[in-house]
């Protein structure tokens, strides 16, 4: 939805300055992608020097002209997002156009998660999307094409997921923000769009946290993120929410799944709460001992996920998460040498 405090004509991206948060890799990196490919000045921040260099070369590979500037940052730490908008506004001539899309992904039973997992997501992925928003603000109010501020939301934060409880918190908390941001902001030049993907095929399964039986958390993620039923091509996904941005639109919701989710929530709040915990009645249980509750990133659980899995329940995870594995090595999610865009596929 154009808002009508916007200035007319200012519908092109083309020129402007953009920063996207959480943009070395996944999601974030498609976005800017799409952002550059529109003609933005833009400027990735995430916390890894390297994988920033990557994303850089990734999106300035056979781009002639590409403004691209990256910054290390946390976006839990608001001194360091003060900087991080000050410096990309005064390298860039201004702020135009700012994505929030850091965050993390911790998939785990309640009883194999502590107040700490739950601490680690609201930091990263509500409080940071808190500071993005705060600190852009000022500069985006003084953009002459009205300033854009984009919140990557989550199906999970319209429908709480199964072993995802501190990441559907939080998803819930930027879900709010965002609805609460576009209030406030009624009457100014400035848009305020909310993001709501379902699964993607990101490559993501690599880069999350596992906890409990870690081998089969992983097992059943990864086939569920990566399987052509359920997600959804990732730089198609960038492309939509782009355009959400550029058409000041208020709000997206993608994939089906993610809309059916959504539609049932308001429909049928209790049918759906009653589903979702038929869904985490089929996932595994946590391990009955008394160790203290440890997480693990995807790319070390993967190898013994695979080893450990019988041969037929292996054979369904490779076919369901194919598509995901080889998005997680384009996507610059597992390390070392990119492998640079390859457009048909995501």
């Amino acid at each position: 939805m154009l808002s009508m405090f916007a200035p007319a004509g200012t519908r092109s991206l083309d020129g402007l300055s953009a920063v996207v948060t959480g943009g070395s890799r996944g999601l974030g990196l498609l976005i800017a992608e799409q952002l550059v490919a529109r003609g933005c000045a833009v400027t990735i921040a995430a916390r890894d020097g390297d994988e920033l260099d990557r994303a850089r070369e990734y999106l300035t590979r056979d781009r002639d002209g590409a403004a691209v500037r990256t910054a290390r940052c946390d976006v839990a730490d608001r001194g360091q997002m003060t900087a991080l908008m000050q410096d990309a506004a005064l390298a860039q001539g201004g702020l135009d156009v700012v994505v929030a899309n850091a965050g993390i992904i911790q998939v785990a039973p309640l009883d194999a998660l502590g107040p700490r997992d739950f601490a680690s997501a609201s930091d990263t992925i509500f409080m940071g999307a808190v500071h993005t928003a705060l600190e852009a603000l000022p500069w985006l109010r003084r953009s002459p094409a009205g300033g854009r501020l984009a919140l990557i939301g989550s199906v999970g934060g319209l429908v709480a997921a199964p072993h995802l409880l501190p990441y559907s918190c939080a998803k819930f908390a930027v879900a709010g923000l965002a609805d609460g941001l576009h209030a406030e902001l009624a009457g100014s030049s400035v848009s305020v769009t909310a993001v709501h993907p379902g699964l993607m095929r990101t490559g993501s399964h690599v880069a999350a946290e596992f906890g409990g039986r870690q081998q089969q958390e992983f097992g059943w993620f990864s086939a569920a993120a990566g399987s052509p039923l359920l997600s959804m091509d990732a730089r198609r996904a960038a492309s939509r929410i782009v355009t959400a941005v550029e058409r000041r639109r208020t709000r997206l919701v993608l994939t089906p799944a993610a809309k059916a989710a959504d539609l049932g929530r308001g429909v049928a709040p209790v049918l759906t709460t009653r589903l979702t915990a038929l869904m985490s009645r089929a996932l595994p249980s946590a391990p009955f001992d008394d160790r203290v509750p440890t997480m693990a990133p995807g790319r070390e659980v993967e190898a013994a996920a695979d080893k450990d899995l019988p041969p037929v329940l292996r054979r369904l995870r490779s076919w369901g998460s194919a598509l995901n594995d080889r998005a997680s090595a384009r996507l610059n999610q597992r390390g070392g040498a990119h492998r640079g865009p390859q457009r048909g596929l995501a």
